[in-house]
């Protein structure tokens, strides 16, 4: 109980920083004051603001959870490659889309596709796709907000609640505080992980008794030994590219949970496991599989850690840290109220005729609508915090990036193009949807449900974690078949006038 009343003390800071801290008179009812804070924030607060929108639940509690059941595999999944394409994104292409989003005004991707490709209705269904693609990020932040809540305080705040608790201080803040009062909640947030997440590493490994003797105890034994091995994950499904720090704490604790036997949570996450890969899980009901299945997920393994080997005053502050973590939804809550208002509200003529506070006002509106929907499909989200991400949300985004960077640098670039890529998206990510429902998974520990093969290749299977497509996870034919639509559709269509072209590629 204790725990949890450090953490709510933690969220009324939040909400007093979001609502009250740092604002400017008259910034709120401007539509560029309120959605991008007049862009005036500084270097330091941009920059934990961006950290810190990237430290979400998925980060922290769904790469423990994943690491939990797979191994330190996961390490390898997204860390490794992050850690290289995240920088080298900003730098290649943040700064171009800063310049010109500068230059012209621009607030969203969509003003820079409808102003370079000389589109319309293409710009509204692109805006529609990164709509979609933006909820799950959103939905994994009440998700683990509602875990971390729950697991802090022993069970008295049920799910439900926690989760409610966190879409209500998510949305009061973005609500008032809009821009401004994102980025300074999530610089506080940045720090106080940073410090915190270091506490608990060193506060866990001493309870442990060290993260050598735990991890030459699980050697030792064959039902844990796999999971420090790439056994668990085919080299196709495994891309290291670099080293991304943020990750490795998340990822070693939630391995080491495994030999937390002493914890009755994880033992009983321990049982439901041996449970699901027993010879006799098959003749279960589906109902039984899927009742085992949850009792074994991992998302709050590394709570429970917490709970276990850190004094109570510590381990409230700790849930603090991790709660600052799993709150980084109000960036994307922003972003979209920000593209709908943008995109759709003042592209269609809203702002000339009801004037730019009705534009932030609508923003403020979308805000909470959003939240409400967020809330309502993550008391349901059947995935885990770390496969809802992975399989639609980064899925999505990632195959989507062709379309930007034609529009950046390349000059033949067109709409026709762009809508091909955005159409192939869409129809991707609904068809990873529909055959993950057609299509249950495997038990875990077994092969992967083959539903086609040619050649003697798996081109299409159902894994426990998800779906393969040519071994690959789904994102990476996806953008590749993405950036083949966006140049065979440009080639053969007509390209914008020579002024825009002159306007986005200037030469000397």
């Amino acid at each position: 109980m204790t725990q949890a009343l450090i953490v709510f003390a933690y969220l009324a800071i939040v909400v007093y920083i979001g609502v009250f801290a740092f604002r400017k008179k008259g910034e709120s009812h401007d539509a560029e004051g309120y959605f991008l804070a007049g862009r005036s924030l500084g270097p330091v607060v941009f920059l934990l603001s961006l950290f810190g929108t990237n430290m979400t639940a998925f980060a922290i509690l769904g790469s423990s959870g994943h690491a939990f059941q797979n191994g330190i595999v996961t390490y390898g999944l997204m860390a490794s490659s992050s850690g290289l394409v995240i920088p080298l994104t900003i730098f290649l292409v943040g700064t171009r889309v800063w310049a010109l989003g500068k230059r012209h005004g621009f607030m969203t991707p969509v003003q820079l596709f409808r102003d370079r490709w000389e589109c319309n209705h293409i710009g509204t269904l692109i805006f529609a796709l990164q709509a979609v693609l933006l909820v799950p990020y959103i939905i994994i932040g009440v998700m683990g907000g509602g875990t971390t809540l729950a697991a802090v305080s022993g069970g008295w705040v049920p799910f439900w609640l926690g989760g409610l608790v966190v879409a209500l201080v998510v949305m009061s803040y973005v609500f008032f505080g809009g821009m401004r009062g994102t980025a300074w909640v999530n610089t506080f947030q940045t720090v106080l992980f940073l410090v915190f997440g270091a506490v608990a590493v060193t506060v866990i490994a001493a309870g442990m008794g060290g993260f050598r003797a735990a991890a030459e105890a699980m050697l030792g034994s064959p039902a844990t030994a796999p999971l420090l091995t790439r056994e668990r994950i085919s080299p196709w499904y495994f891309y290291p590219l670099c080293i991304a720090a943020i990750w490795l704490p998340c990822v070693f604790l939630g391995v080491m949970a495994n030999r937390a036997t002493d914890i009755p949570e994880i033992k009983a996450k321990l049982d439901a496991r041996r449970a699901l890969v027993a010879p006799t899980a098959t003749a279960l009901p589906v109902e039984e599989q899927d009742k085992l299945r949850e009792q074994a997920a991992g998302d709050d393994v590394l709570l429970r850690l917490l709970d276990k080997h850190a004094p109570i005053w510590l381990a409230g502050l700790l849930g603090a840290g991790i709660m600052a973590a799993v709150m980084a939804s109000d960036s994307q809550i922003l972003a979209l109220s920000t593209m709908f208002t943008e995109d759709v509200f003042a592209h269609y003529g809203g702002k000339a005729r009801f004037g730019e506070a009705v534009q932030v006002q609508t923003g403020r509106v979308f805000v909470v609508l959003l939240t409400a929907f967020a809330y309502v499909i993550a008391l349901n989200a059947p995935e885990s915090i770390f496969e809802l991400a992975i399989q639609y949300a980064f899925s999505g985004f990632a195959a989507l990036s062709p379309l930007l960077i034609a529009a950046l640098f390349w000059r033949g670039s067109t709409k026709w193009g762009a809508l091909a890529a955005t159409l192939w998206v869409a129809i991707a990510v609904i068809a990873v949807a529909a055959f993950q429902q057609v299509v249950p998974a495997p038990l875990p520990g077994r092969p992967p449900i083959v539903v086609w093969s040619l050649g003697g290749l798996d081109v299409l299977a159902r894994t426990a974690g998800g779906t393969t497509v040519l071994k690959f996870m789904p994102v990476v034919p996806m953008t590749i078949v993405s950036a083949l639509l966006m140049i065979v559709g440009s080639l053969l269509s007509a390209k914008p006038s020579p002024a825009t072209i002159r306007r986005y590629f200037q030469t000397a």
